[in-house]
């Protein structure tokens, strides 16, 4: 059978599917010789159609003695209707240890951000992971995302470099071994305080514009303790930031899990720990791949639920999850939509077994005018460590802030010293009076505060055009079985539609009751 004619069986399978295509064969007897030595060149041509599978795999026979990898691709982008998807397509590479799904064979992605790449024991192009060419069959991977309803023409040019191998630079070592290229698992820190961070940002070792350097630099002047490098697919940035780290910044190793189905920030995963992304929903391999990311003592933290873009969509449910990204970048309806759906999550929590999904908030930055640090997780932990920020991610000891200009404190009180902070449980009973208090800083003006329930808003005051506000509301268990704190800034329709403004900070609940 030939190929295009297993490549129509195959569309008619569905999209969860792959292809291989027959093998590219490289003959080192056959090499050129060049200014720099030998070399050979293959190209590839073909045709996709609407329902392609999602991963096409092109073999790649590699024979002895190839120093150097580099690959280049293009496909056509065709005019189509309004409304129509058009042609993108990623591209990828395994090598001679295969394909398995969450195998040993992954050396890089870089999605639809480049045309090209190579990879040799020395170097590898941003996406990738430089280590040795060693002889067998590579695979390079083309993801077609979308494809237009006239399908989508491709064209792949292998060119392998012969030569001596050379040698890998060092890679770091695991936590708690020296040092190397891997950020330190700890900084100074202020003991047991509340530490600022984004969770959720981009380099160009994926899609973003930024260098690390560049992104620890916005990092500091956004007044953040720590970040989390979380690439699309790859975990090639993991030895990127050697150097940029200090006693005031930590940075942690994660990725942007990033499926057809959605999107999950792995975050604090062990360096140099890739998590596989090639499934869907319906191929229930989920819980699989997020137990990994916990085995790499990661947390699981479904990004954008309700993001607009194709595949942004999370399709997993929430069982698997550590906590949720509630606030996405600059605020927006598809976050409006996540914090309802959250909050609805709270008021079943409420009266079942006491799990609940914690509410985090990331900027998702990848280039200017994008703002590192827009918005920010503020966690109450130990010490400016990653366990301690996890373990407070974890427990919800944490609040979302547009910036570090705002300063929050948020606390419910009781009788006879009774005392409970943000993602705590106030143990009263259900008839005990219960205050809750506010205070609230740099905020600006023309804000609102306001305390949503298990009924929703049951309090809510304007914030003086100092910014600043204490607020206090006196409740029942009986009456709120939680309460949260939001500050919202003016809505662009002067409230005529009922829908709030944009969010400028938000906590995690407090829990009021025995139970």
């Amino acid at each position: 059978m030939q190929r295009r004619d297993v490549l129509r069986l195959s569309a008619l399978a569905g999209a969860a599917g792959v292809l291989t295509l027959d093998p590219m064969t490289f003959t080192q007897a056959d090499a050129a010789g060049t200014a720099d030595g030998p070399e050979q060149t293959r190209t590839l041509s073909g045709h996709l159609p609407t329902g392609a599978p999602d991963f096409v795999y092109v073999p790649v026979e590699v024979p002895r003695g190839v120093r150097e990898i580099a690959v280049s691709y293009s496909y056509d982008k065709p005019t189509v209707p309004a409304g129509t998807q058009g042609n993108a397509c990623d591209i990828g590479i395994f090598d001679e240890r295969g394909t398995e799904l969450g195998g040993r064979g992954f050396r890089g992605w870089s999605g639809g951000a480049r045309t090209e790449f190579a990879i040799s024991a020395e170097e590898a192009t941003p996406g990738y992971l430089a280590g040795p060419v060693k002889a067998g069959t590579w695979h390079v991977v083309l993801g077609p995302y979308t494809v237009a309803p006239q399908g989508l023409d491709y064209k792949v040019t292998v060119t392998l470099r012969y030569g001596a191998p050379g040698t890998t630079p060092e890679q770091g070592a695991p936590p708690g071994r020296s040092p190397g290229a891997y950020p330190p698992q700890r900084a100074k820190g202020r003991g047991r305080a509340w530490y600022r961070g984004d969770s959720h940002l981009h380099t160009v070792h994926s899609d973003g514009k930024r260098t690390p350097a560049e992104v620890v630099a916005a990092a500091r002047a956004a007044g953040l303790d720590f970040i989390t490098t979380t690439e699309h697919n790859t975990i090639s940035s993991h030895t990127a930031f050697e150097g940029l780290w200090g006693d005031d910044l930590l940075i942690l190793t994660g990725e942007e899990i990033t499926t057809r189905n959605g999107h999950v920030v792995a975050l604090g995963t062990d360096p140099g720990v890739f998590i596989d992304w090639r499934y869907r929903a319906r191929d229930n391999r989920f819980g699989q791949f997020a137990r990994k990311v916990r085995q790499a003592g990661g947390l699981v933290i479904p990004a954008h639920p309700h993001g607009t873009c194709v595949g942004c969509n999370w399709k997993f449910g929430f069982n698997e999850a550590d906590a949720v990204e509630v606030w996405n970048a600059d605020f927006t309806p598809d976050d409006e939509i996540t914090i309802s759906e959250w909050d609805n999550t709270l008021v079943a929590a409420s009266r079942g077994d006491g799990r609940w999904l914690p509410a985090v908030g990331h900027s998702d930055a990848h280039r200017e005018p994008q703002v590192v640090g827009l918005p920010q997780t503020v966690v109450l932990a130990d010490d400016l460590s990653r366990t301690a920020l996890q373990e407070g991610i974890r427990a919800g000891r944490s609040w979302i802030a547009e910036s570090s200009k705002i300063d929050l404190t948020f606390e419910a009180v009781g009788g006879r010293g009774k005392h409970a902070g943000i993602g705590e449980r106030l143990k009263v009973g259900g008839a005990e009076e219960v205050t809750v208090r506010l205070k609230v800083a740099g905020v600006g003006s023309g804000c609102s505060m306001r305390f949503i329930t298990d009924q929703g808003q049951l309090y809510g005051t304007p914030v003086p055009d100092s910014g600043e506000l204490s607020a206090e509301w006196r409740t029942t268990a009986s009456y709120a079985a939680y309460v949260r704190a939001e500050v919202r800034r003016a809505p662009a329709d002067g409230g005529a539609s009922g829908i709030p403004g944009p969010m400028a900070a938000m906590t995690n609940p407090i829990w009021l009751g025995e139970r």
